[in-house]
């Protein structure tokens, strides 16, 4: 399986230990992960300009490292949405990812999504997992789950390992 990770973190930290386990434990299983640190990248939001539907056939206008991002996320068969919590949502940076795919409409291949999210403090990522939640569903791919660590969880073995296990189980 091919798995495409977009880690929407500006730095390194907490959603980056995450994200290793998680890649760690499905290369392990065999599967094929590409990780894109999509909050280190030059990723505009979407202007709501329908070009990608009337004139571009689902490429969207802009020229921007999305171009980078676009034929992995069309090519998994899952997509793990990772980020840290900002002001209870994902980043400005992985929310401008996951609106421009607006220009495909779906992913080609994906069937299901995993979120993971980090936080500084526990029940904080409501709006973040909501917002994922209606997107995939939206877009008709599964749940495969949602995993998330918050203050002391951050980092903690018993978190790591959890996550880990998760991503060798699929």
């Amino acid at each position: 399986m091919k798995i495409a990770i977009l880690n929407g973190s500006p730095k390194v930290g907490n959603t980056a230990k995450l994200v290793d386990c998680f890649a760690k434990g499905a290369r392990e299983a065999g599967h094929e992960v590409e990780v894109l640190h999509v909050g280190k990248m030059k990723i505009a939001g979407c202007l709501g300009c329908e070009y990608c539907h009337t004139k571009g056939a689902g490429k969207c206008v802009q020229r921007d490292d999305m171009d980078k991002v676009m034929p992995a996320y069309q090519e998994a068969d899952l997509i793990v949405y990772a980020s840290p919590v900002y002001y209870f949502d994902v980043t400005a940076q992985l929310s401008a990812a996951m609106q421009r795919v607006y220009a495909i409409g779906k992913p080609a291949r994906a069937k299901k999504a995993v979120l993971i999210l980090s936080s500084g403090s526990p029940n904080t990522g409501t709006g973040a997992v909501t917002t994922y939640q209606n997107m995939i569903g939206y877009m008709g791919i599964e749940n495969a789950g949602v995993l998330t660590a918050a203050g002391e969880e951050n980092g903690s073995g018993q978190k790591l390992t959890e996550i880990y296990n998760f991503a060798k189980s699929l």
